[in-house]
């Protein structure tokens, strides 16, 4: 049986991006925040001395956009903005990671998996914020 490393509570081979937040400049990873997305979740390490771990599951992205500046450009970065139904992140910002593009798409793709495995469907709102416009049930105007 093979030994399967964990990182975390999960296990290395589950794991489809491992990301570190970089420097802009050189696209060094020098700093103390980790990604680590798999099938059912993303989830951002941060902190040295003191840790915060933020999870948030997959069917909860609405919506990825990928938002490169001149400089993340030149050293191949790039930073996914992962629109969320969750309470403590609305806006789950994977900074400055290398292969963003793929990131982005492969976000997209699971979130929609994943929202068709829990059978959950994202609507919007349309409020037109007049009620006198629906008819009325008894059929009296």
């Amino acid at each position: 049986m093979a030994d399967n490393k964990v990182v975390g509570d999960v296990e290395e081979e589950d794991i489809k991006f491992k990301e570190r937040k970089r420097w802009v400049f050189f696209g060094l990873p020098f700093t103390f925040t980790k990604y680590i997305i798999t099938d059912n979740m993303i989830t951002r390490n941060e902190g040295f001395l003191s840790k915060v771990e933020n999870d948030c599951y997959m069917y909860k992205v609405v919506d990825v956009r990928l938002v490169t500046s001149f400089f993340e450009r030149i050293f191949k970065l790039g930073t996914v903005i992962c629109y969320t139904g969750d309470t403590t992140d609305k806006e789950l910002k994977l900074i400055h990671v290398k292969h963003a593009k793929a990131i982005k798409n492969y976000i997209l793709e699971a979130s929609e998996a994943a929202r068709l495995k829990r059978r959950t469907i994202n609507t919007m709102s349309l409020n037109t914020g007049d009620i006198s416009d629906v008819d009325d049930v008894d059929g009296v105007d």
